[in-house]
């Protein structure tokens, strides 16, 4: 997509950069206003959405005492890919100023005891459901944000990360045979999402038992789809697109013939014209309601998730224009409303913006 915008002229110094699949172009100093907003609420404990299962008195504490890395962001979800988004950041940019805060961020949270208490908490009586899929997929992505980074202190903190990288695995081992259906929705409990940053995961750190798992388990709840409908997208508050989401997963798992008509039977509607019509940019009406501001990431998420799937069709696949057209206009909204103006979106989003900018996802998209 990037190239494609390029060649395009639009977003020029924005999205410029190189071919699908290849290291970023966005620039560390548009990148940079993306990390500030982690760091801004990397230690801001308040206002604090705990999602909590308590099996007495004992279980009370403020939300520091109860996750000692993960207690900023409003949500513990948002704090573990809020340190994902500092570790991309100071992976690929180390030389700027701000890769020494992310730095010292990640040196304070990611410590032995801290995780340690994240994954003692984690394996809680009452607690087998807590943050699945969504969070638990991002503390694996960062594991392998950590693992493919060559640097000591990386190194360090993904040796750290590993007791609570392992519970993660462990939750999903479990629960992954168990599951009969999948989970379609556009938040946080949807499966295929998760699935895809658990898969690449596993794929990054040679878990291949792991892999093989999620990978058969995607065949066997998303293989026989046929004829999902985009125009029934989005719901009110969806930061995820269920459609999109299932694609941007299958095209991991299917080689690339069977995914080219896997998918000309599961998005009948792509158009080969190369118009962008066929999925509007989804309308945000109120960014202080952090719900209705979801609509914003749904923006975000689905261009990268229509440029993972132009990326794994033929170069000469006639949909391919299309998909990327929708994805040039969806990053351009989903780009601009990353401003920090309103704490509801201000503690995410940058990590949305960051996933497709620097093409997280997208290294095995043309495999």
């Amino acid at each position: 997509m990037r190239h494609a915008i390029l060649q395009a002229g639009l977003l020029a110094g924005l999205l410029a950069g190189t071919a699908l699949g290849q290291p970023p172009g966005y620039t560390a100093d548009q990148a940079a206003v993306h990390v500030q907003l982690a760091l801004d609420c990397a230690e801001r404990e308040y206002p604090n959405q705990i999602q909590h299962v308590m099996a007495s008195d004992a279980d009370l504490g403020p939300p520091r005492a109860l996750h000692p890395a993960f207690h900023g962001c409003y949500d513990w979800h948002s704090a573990v890919h809020g340190h994902w988004l500092l570790a991309r950041f100071a992976r690929l940019h180390p030389a700027h100023p701000l890769a020494e805060r992310a730095r010292a961020v990640l040196d304070h949270h990611l410590t032995a005891p801290a995780i340690a208490a994240e994954a003692a908490y984690l394996r809680g009586e009452g607690r087998e459901p807590w943050q699945r899929p969504y969070g638990l997929a991002w503390v694996l992505q960062l594991a392998a944000e950590l693992a493919e980074w060559d640097d000591p202190a990386a190194r360090r903190w993904a040796d750290a990360l590993a007791p609570l990288a392992a519970v993660c695995i462990e939750r999903f081992s479990d629960w992954l045979p168990k599951l009969a259906y999948p989970i379609r929705t556009g938040e946080h409990s949807q499966t295929a999402f998760a699935f895809g940053l658990v898969l690449d995961y596993a794929r990054a750190t040679g878990r291949t038992d792991l892999a093989d798992l999620v990978a058969a388990t995607s065949r066997r709840l998303y293989a026989h789809d046929r004829g999902a409908d985009l125009a029934f997208e989005p719901s009110g508050q969806d930061f995820l697109s269920p459609a999109l989401a299932e694609a941007d997963l299958m095209r991991r798992v299917l080689d690339a013939a069977t995914f080219a008509t896997w998918l000309a039977g599961f998005l009948p509607a792509i158009p080969a014209d190369g118009g962008a019509g066929f999925l509007p940019v989804a309308v945000v009406t109120d960014r202080v309601d952090g719900k209705l501001a979801h609509l914003d990431g749904l923006n975000l998420s689905r261009a990268w998730m229509l440029e993972g799937i132009a990326a794994a069709l033929p170069g000469t696949d006639p949909r391919r224009p299309a998909l990327l057209a929708a994805a040039l206009a969806h990053a351009r909204d989903g780009l601009a409303s990353v401003t920090g103006e309103h704490y509801a979106g201000g503690h995410w989003l940058g990590t949305y913006a960051m996933y497709l900018t620097s093409g997280r996802g997208q290294e095995r998209a043309d495999r």
